[in-house]
């Protein structure tokens, strides 16, 4: 059970760490001159707005532009379908929700199989903390006996890990998308894929500069609602650091990551209060949600809308498959609609396996193993009479 909790703890503080490096190591990559995902070329003299420069598939040179070189591909098919829904709905954030919800419902099997995974492992709590008591003090054998329980139920705890994985993948090229597709003056280049042009758009043939090096004449409309898409969006303080402003949208993703999070979580057990790792983990449910605040004052609006859709996304998602979970009580408050709730798609935990298929070498012991070694022992001591009587004739 400790060592469940603390892998699916870990899984869940990874990514928005992870995601930080990434970005910085992104942000890094695209804002040198002349590299970006897209810009290339020599350094420029004087320094120059990287969106005063054409979007166009990097040459990896060094190690930051590696980095931007194997994004592009993504970065492409992402960008090439948010302006395919920009030219259809003529609104960029319907085109974001809209690009957001197809990428999930792609994915949809990824998701769901860690979500199974991750209620099947609470389902097996008992069994696993019967085994941490039966091999107290012997971590290795409690690691194999917990393995091979999670293999003969069902459970694989690499897809726990591999969504949070994908999402880092996804993040990155989708904030280049927001950060400089939707600022540049022309991203043309971008949409060119073996030599054919998906859609022309029709760009400025130069960029317009203010005297603070801002572009102001982006290929693609990135205002929407009142909001500028591809810029960091914030009502307290200034946007360009990390906690230099406080963004509405980090507000809404935290609130709505804090509910999800919620979601993943057991229902909640009193006779489980006492237990250390129990109200850790039911507090990290409440503090990891927030981190984005964090970076809200940094991180263009439109990546805070794609975040908030996917997560409105993940939980319907798990509301049909494994229903409210520990999202309640909350706060004490517990709704008549929560109790006795089935989900649509409950998840199906596999019968244990029968000992007597199990090896006699199993961890998790096998009645087979033992009844063998216990026929060779009486055997075994049948021929010693045997032989006995023998030498007495």
């Amino acid at each position: 059970m400790t060592l469940s909790r603390l892998r699916s703890d870990v899984v869940r503080l990874l990514p928005p760490i992870l995601i930080l490096i990434a970005i910085g190591l992104v942000v890094a990559a695209c804002a040198a001159p002349g590299g970006s995902p897209g810009a290339s070329g020599s350094a420029a003299v004087t320094p120059t707005p990287p969106a005063a420069i054409p979007l166009k598939p990097v040459t990896p040179t060094e190690p930051f532009s590696l980095l931007a070189w194997l994004f592009t591909p993504i970065f492409q098919a992402f960008f090439i379908l948010l302006v395919v829904l920009d030219k259809l709905t003529g609104n960029i954030a319907i085109a974001i929700v809209l690009m957001t919800i197809i990428i999930r419902i792609i994915l949809i099997p990824v998701f769901r199989r860690q979500t199974v995974s991750m209620k099947r492992t609470q389902m097996l709590a008992p069994e696993v903390k019967e085994i941490q008591r039966r091999f107290k003090g012997d971590r290795l054998k409690q690691q194999e006996a917990q393995r091979q329980l999670y293999s003969e139920r069902g459970i694989n705890p690499a897809s726990g890990c591999l969504p949070a994985i994908l999402q880092i993948f996804l993040l990155i090229p989708m904030y280049s998308v927001f950060s400089q597709g939707l600022q540049n003056f022309d991203p043309q280049p971008m949409l060119d894929v073996f030599g054919f042009r998906i859609i022309d758009l029709q760009c400025a043939a130069a960029p317009i500069v203010t005297a603070a090096g801002h572009v102001t004449n982006p290929c693609l409309d990135p205002s929407a609602f009142g909001i500028n898409w591809g810029v960091p969006e914030v009502f307290i303080g200034q946007p360009g650091g990390m906690l230099s402003g406080l963004s509405l949208l980090a507000i809404i993703s935290s609130l709505l990551q804090l509910v999800q999070s919620r979601m993943t979580l057991p229902p909640h057990d009193p006779a489980m209060a006492d237990d250390a790792n129990y109200r850790i983990q039911r507090q990290m449910a409440y503090i990891f949600p927030f981190i984005s605040l964090l970076y809200g004052s940094f991180l263009p609006a439109g990546l805070f809308l794609y975040w908030i859709t996917s997560t409105i996304f993940s939980i319907v998602q798990q509301y049909l498959i494994i229903g409210w979970g520990g999202m309640f009580p909350l706060f004490g408050w517990q709704p008549s609609f929560a109790v006795g709730h089935t989900p649509r798609f409950p998840v199906i935990l596999p019968p244990p396996v029968d000992p007597k298929s199990r090896p006699a070498t199993s961890p998790l012991g096998g009645s087979a193993g033992r009844a063998v070694q216990a026929d060779r022992t009486i055997r075994h001591k049948e021929r010693g009479r045997q032989g006995r009587r023998g030498r007495r004739r």
